[in-house]
């Protein structure tokens, strides 16, 4: 399996520090409002991901963080916790914040078939483990205390700029804010923050530098470190984790354990609507909620964000999705020939097991989705052309399952019922008596139960409306 690999700038090959087991930390949400679908854009690559691993003969084990502190506003670690943030804003405490809208992230990944990582861990059960890293740096001397918390010195790890290919020099110049004059480097960190003096946070904690928070970035390596050991075969990310997030937590990791913290970096890009990134400002934090008011399935969602790879800048909007509507209906259709299959001679058949082989190879080169997905539309697009003989059948119903399986999009259709049957005879026996008043009545009369008809040279199909 290849992959595109942030740290080397190329498509390297997996080789797993310990197959089939394949270690893989994903950064999670920071909990504290709704997801937008910028954000299921990444989630569902990283689930094609694990889909893919699981295909190729592997064991994923995948971790997945929830961030429900520590996330402050700015990367300068400036301004208010994103959770506090959230509880002033909606008059609850940051712990029910984070509770309900972690609840609101799990749900909706089951809603998009994203699967259940090995571990979802949470910042704040996890507290222990990040103290004690911290201090592991600080007895290596990467640490250094100021008014508002322990900072991490930067200077001190000579590889900081390298994964993110940073001018740091030019930063030293005013290109990266410092708002903190006490930090000894812009691109210094927080490992640690002190509560306000003045007030009393709904999150904090005792540790051996005052009573505060941990940082964003310490977490990860805390939690990814505790449940996947010291170097991790794959971490993934947002592409705008690279120069901070991601960066210091290679700097942290590193200068504790001295061993590469991952060898494989994945970076999802960003999605723009109408040419913008998502944000608040914008008013364009598009949910899952605002797509099923408009009639839009979450399948259709799913299939909509594989059409793009997953490296390059999606564009998203109202018409593409509905786009995807109407191709996950047309593969539906396709689909409902497993009870209409025929039993007169052919000279073809369906080829599924080179289909299987084209979607599987596609995924195997970088996740290229959009590869998998022509592979799926051809098969689809034959099927429905030349309907299914009926000794293929079983081929069919296990390629069906071997799709929702590796691309998470369940294409299954249920037969119609015997009622439903006996209405299709009649119009036949209707339109072979050039009846179209009676016709055209069960016609719209099985529309009225959510099924519809296609008629062709060779007869009648139907599929579901």
């Amino acid at each position: 399996m290849k992959l595109y690999n942030t740290l080397t700038r190329q498509i390297d090959e997996l080789h797993p520090l310990n197959a089939p087991e394949v270690t893989v930390y994903t950064c999670g949400p920071t909990v504290y409002d709704y997801a937008h679908i910028g954000h299921w854009f990444t989630y569902i690559r990283w689930d094609m991901l694990i889909r893919t691993l699981q295909a190729s003969g592997l064991r994923p084990k995948w971790v997945m963080n929830i961030t429900d502190v520590g996330h402050l506003v700015s990367d300068a670690d400036e301004g208010e916790d994103k959770l506090e943030k959230g509880a002033r804003r909606e008059g609850k405490t940051a712990w029910e914040v984070a509770e309900f809208y972690a609840a609101d992230f799990l749900r909706e990944m089951s809603e998009l078939h994203i699967q259940t990582p090995n571990f979802l861990t949470k910042a704040t059960e996890h507290i222990p483990e990040q103290i004690e890293l911290i201090q592991k740096l600080e007895a290596k001397g990467y640490t250094y205390i100021i008014d508002d918390g322990v900072y991490y010195d930067t200077a001190k790890f000579p590889a900081y700029a390298d994964f993110a290919k940073l001018d740091l020099e030019e930063q030293q110049a005013g290109a990266r804010v410092e708002y903190n004059q006490q930090k000894r480097n812009p691109t210094d960190f927080a490992l640690w923050k002190f509560s306000p003096k003045d007030q009393q946070r709904d999150m904090e904690w005792e540790s051996p530098w005052g009573v505060g928070f941990p940082g964003w970035h310490i977490e990860c390596s805390a939690m990814s470190m505790k449940y996947l050991g010291e170097t991790l075969d794959i971490h993934t990310g947002g592409i705008d984790h690279i120069p901070v997030h991601h960066t210091n937590e290679i700097a942290q990791s590193e200068a504790v354990t001295g061993k590469p913290f991952a060898n494989m970096w994945l970076h999802s890009n960003h999605v723009l609507i109408e040419g913008e990134k998502i944000s608040k400002s914008l008013g364009n934090g598009i949910r899952l909620h605002d797509i099923e008011a408009k009639g839009i399935s979450l399948d259709a969602f799913r299939l909509h964000v594989l059409e793009s790879h997953y490296r390059s800048q999606s564009k998203f909007s109202w018409e593409s999705l509905s786009a995807a509507q109407n191709r996950l209906m047309g593969y539906k259709m396709a689909a409902a020939q497993l009870h209409q299959a025929y039993a007169a001679q052919v000279n073809e058949h369906a080829d599924f097991s080179a289909s299987k082989q084209q979607i599987l190879e596609a995924l195997q080169n970088d996740l290229r989705t959009p590869l998998a997905l022509a592979a799926l539309s051809t098969a689809m697009t034959w099927l429905e052309a030349k309907g299914l003989h009926h000794s293929q059948t079983g081929e069919l119903h296990d390629y069906l399952q071997f799709i929702e399986t590796i691309l998470g999009i369940d294409l299954s259709v249920p037969d119609i019922s015997d009622e439903q049957k006996t209405l299709m005879r009649d119009r036949h026996d209707a339109r072979q008596a050039k009846d179209w008043v009676t016709s055209d009545q069960l016609r719209d009369q099985l529309a009225g139960q959510g099924i519809g008809l296609h008629d062709t040279a060779s007869g009648t199909t139907w599929y579901l409306l």
